[in-house]
């Protein structure tokens, strides 16, 4: 395994195979260290010279799924948020349950006054004397990044709306924070810009501890598209009907109902739901 060639990643980009990222991911989904080893091995010594990691993640989701549903459903997670679309709507409910499982009563989707003109904020997050102004930016790209013009964009808009909120008796002794969530990745300079400027970065990677992947991990926070056991057009039914989260279809299974699934399917999919969400 010393010389392993090199993948080509969705930007197009050629870099070094890190089998230790194939390894992590693996025992992010539940994967013991035996079937961890078993797929690492089928992959290196399948794969060849500027094979994709697009490749590489639909042969090692295989793998896991012919083990366990629920892992491959895991391991699926980054491309499960990037089903969230077209359209952003459901990112933002999603980003949504993401500050309502940290404490904060969240709002989506407002339409609120700035000092100088009014602006729509995707999600509101309150509690404890402060307000989080939160941007939902989603890609249906794993190449695409956000670059630094989006947060010089929303340090503007964010502090537009404080200009106005500081001034009203509601929100006195409020503190105000500005934040930007994506569901791919931040340029460096955005990064460095977000930093330096005091507004808060999130995006699938980073911060390490904080990141979205890490969060929806904590919380258990999978979105319906996760699930193995549904075709797409179900899942598009689901979003539709505002159902964005497994937690959610599990603590109300009757709306499955609606899919018309067979008695075997539906079977499947509540073992599903109950494997990810741990019987929550």
């Amino acid at each position: 395994m010393n010389q392993l060639p090199s993948v080509r990643k969705a930007s197009g980009e050629l870099q070094p195979f890190e089998i230790s990222k194939l390894e992590n991911s693996l025992l992010r989904s539940g994967a013991n260290e035996e079937l961890i080893k078993d797929i690492t091995t089928d992959i290196v010594e399948w794969m060849e010279e500027g094979t994709s990691t697009k490749q590489i993640y639909t042969r090692a989701f295989r793998l896991l799924h012919k083990k366990r549903r629920s892992m491959a459903a895991r391991y699926s997670l980054k491309k499960a948020i990037m089903a969230l679309g077209p359209s952003g709507y459901p990112f933002e409910h999603f980003v949504g349950h993401i500050f309502r499982c940290k404490g904060f009563e969240v709002k989506v989707g407002q339409v609120v006054e700035g000092k100088c003109v009014t602006h729509e904020v995707d999600v509101i997050a309150s509690g404890n004397l402060s307000q989080h102004l939160v941007e939902c930016k989603y890609h249906n790209s794993q190449g695409k990044c956000s670059s630094i013009q989006v947060p010089l964009y929303i340090r503007s808009r964010v502090d537009d709306i404080i200009a106005t909120r500081k001034s009203l008796p509601q929100y006195k002794n409020f503190t105000f924070h500005g934040w930007i969530v994506t569901n791919t990745r931040f340029t460096t300079d955005a990064m460095q810009y977000g930093r330096c400027c005091g507004l808060n970065l999130m995006s699938w990677d980073y911060p390490k501890n904080d990141s979205l992947k890490a969060l929806i991990e904590k919380y258990k926070a999978f979105p319906i598209t996760t699930l193995t056991q549904l075709t797409k057009a179900h899942k598009q039914h689901l979003l539709k009907e505002g159902i964005v989260l497994c937690s959610e279809l599990l603590e109300t299974p009757q709306i499955l109902s609606s899919l018309e699934l067979r008695r075997t399917n539906l079977r499947k999919v509540m073992e599903e739901l109950n494997d990810l969400c741990d019987g929550q």
